[in-house]
């Protein structure tokens, strides 16, 4: 089967780790990406487009986008109309069909090179095609083609469906289980995850245990709270906070590489990649949990905190030395195990109805 992915980044390597899989199967899978992933991801096509993540960008968005649509709050906010679907103010319309324009001519040469048209199905991680008003999806769909939506980050509760695609497309599913509060048509999958190059570190640096969290966004990861814990215990115990932001990629896995325990999130968004990639490592990981998390997924490895019990959970990790070995080896097999990119691949196509 010939598959096409395409994604406004490759959003914690998500889409481009869903490619190998599918090409491990046997399937010509490519992934078209609008821009360069900050952290320094692989890629396969990347278009470099302009208009996306540069400063100037950046600031206009401040002007014409909507605070609701720009802040990721570490609680959920349920809206009163499910899904949420993207509507864009005057201004903000007329910005995005003038970067559009420019930005065809390279789109239309990529799709030509890559004989856009005959790809069996088409997989929209991000639930987003190359042009707002959803016309090339709409052309896909009348010629017959499938369509996935596969949503990945912040994407269904900040900015919502398109509502173009949003009404046309086979198959909605996420890698993030608080989505299933933000759209009534959408299954979960876990995050597609291979563990291959992460080996678990050794005793670590030097004598104190290393407490790392890893930011992108702190107030979706609740940093406000997490921080003043780990410094309190600072002062009780021989440990070091190492906060990880600001890094590439592969810089961001070195360091988390040196934590003996390391702390996701306080909130209603779940875990995200950073508490995979830490278990991988066997490395116990503390977040909360999505709500109906743990009723789906009851073996899971997490040590699960909230603002009352963190630091009675950090506390355990740190004086218990064989309950925090037995939790950093069960969550390495776990994400082995429940994280395999070939069985996420597998269930999404059986989602599809290519019976896999």
């Amino acid at each position: 089967m010939r598959i096409l992915h395409i994604a406004p980044f490759n959003t914690a390597g998500v889409p481009f780790t869903l490619v190998q899989a599918e090409r491990e199967l046997g399937h010509i899978s490519r992934l078209i990406t609008l821009g360069r992933n900050p952290q320094s991801r692989e890629e396969d096509i990347c278009l470099d487009l302009p208009f996306l993540l540069s400063k100037p960008t950046q600031w206009i968005k401040t002007i014409v986008t909507p605070m609701e649509r720009r802040r990721v709050p570490h609680q959920a906010r349920i809206p009163k109309d499910i899904p949420v679907v993207w509507k864009a103010g005057t201004i903000e319309k007329e910005l995005i069909r003038f970067r559009e324009r420019i930005w065809k001519p390279r789109i239309d040469k990529i799709l030509e090179s890559i004989d856009f048209w005959n790809f069996d199905l088409y997989q929209l991680d991000g639930g987003l095609g190359f042009y707002r008003d959803a016309s090339l999806i709409r052309r896909l769909k009348k010629a017959g083609k499938h369509i996935i939506c596969c949503y990945t980050g912040s994407d269904l509760r900040t900015r919502g469906v398109i509502p173009g695609i949003d009404s046309i497309c086979d198959l909605n599913i996420t890698v993030e289980f608080d989505h299933l509060r933000f759209h009534n048509n959408i299954h979960h999958v876990p995050f597609p995850f291979n563990p291959v190059d992460f080996q678990s570190p050794e005793s670590g640096m030097g004598k104190s245990l290393r407490i790392g969290h890893a930011p992108t966004h702190r107030e979706a990861k609740g940093s406000q709270f997490i921080i003043p814990v780990v410094e309190d215990l600072e002062k009780e115990f021989d440990v070091k906070l190492v906060l990880i932001e600001g890094l590439n990629y592969q810089e961001a896995l070195a360091m988390k590489s040196t934590c003996h325990i390391f702390i996701d999130q306080i909130g209603d968004l779940g875990f995200g990649m950073n508490s995979i990639e830490a278990l991988a490592m066997g490395i116990p990981a503390c977040s909360s949990l999505a709500p109906g998390y743990q009723k789906s997924y009851p073996g899971h490895p997490f040590i699960e905190i909230n603002k009352i019990n963190m630091k009675d959970q950090l506390i355990r990790l740190i004086e218990d030395i064989e309950f925090r070995k037995s939790a950093g080896i069960a969550g390495r097999k776990w994400v082995k195990i429940e994280h395999d990119p070939i069985r996420v691949v597998k269930r999404i196509h059986r989602l599809a109805g290519y019976g896999i």
